[in-house]
């Protein structure tokens, strides 16, 4: 007996059609990307100008203004700001290095932001909401870029036969 799924069709009917692309995880990343460096050049922006920051937490001047707001004297809002351009960069390449680089970037962009929560929380005892913006945003791209990593792994739909999916 040969069932069919949802709509209709078979697993073996869809031939070289998938749910997600490449391509639209690259633009998810490049969005996500772009998302990122304005979160971060808004940071920058107010520690160089001196502006006030909007904040709904009350947190994030004193987390923006702490001994952890620097790394070797560079400003973590700087480094986010670096790390979303290298991410959105990588998103406009589809080749291995570009699949890689942002696999690398966007996992270690995770390690940091969860190092940085746990300064807040534990360390600073307050939470910046634009940090929480920017740990989310890190997360999604680093949840794309593995899904273009386990992409650029799999088989095409084509190559499939209807017995394998049985």
């Amino acid at each position: 007996a040969h069932l069919a799924g949802a709509g209709g069709h078979s697993a073996g009917d869809r031939g070289d059609a998938r749910l997600v692309t490449d391509r639209a995880l690259r633009l998810g990343t490049a969005v996500l990307a772009l998302a990122g460096a304005g979160v971060a050049g808004y940071l920058v922006w107010v520690r160089e100008t001196g502006a006030t920051l909007v904040c709904t937490t009350g947190g994030c001047g004193t987390v923006q203004s702490s001994e952890y707001a620097e790394v070797a004297g560079v400003p973590v809002a700087l480094l986010g700001l670096i790390g979303y351009l290298v991410l959105f960069s990588a998103a406009l390449f589809a080749g291995e290095t570009a699949r890689l680089a942002q696999a690398a970037v966007a996992l270690g962009a995770v390690l940091f932001s969860t190092y940085l929560l746990y300064v807040q929380v534990a360390l600073i005892g307050e939470i910046c909401d634009w940090c929480l913006v920017s740990d989310a945003i890190a997360t999604l791209i680093a949840m794309l870029a593995l899904m273009r990593l386990r992409l650029a792994q799999a088989p095409p739909a084509s190559s499939i036969s209807p017995a394998d999916s049985a």
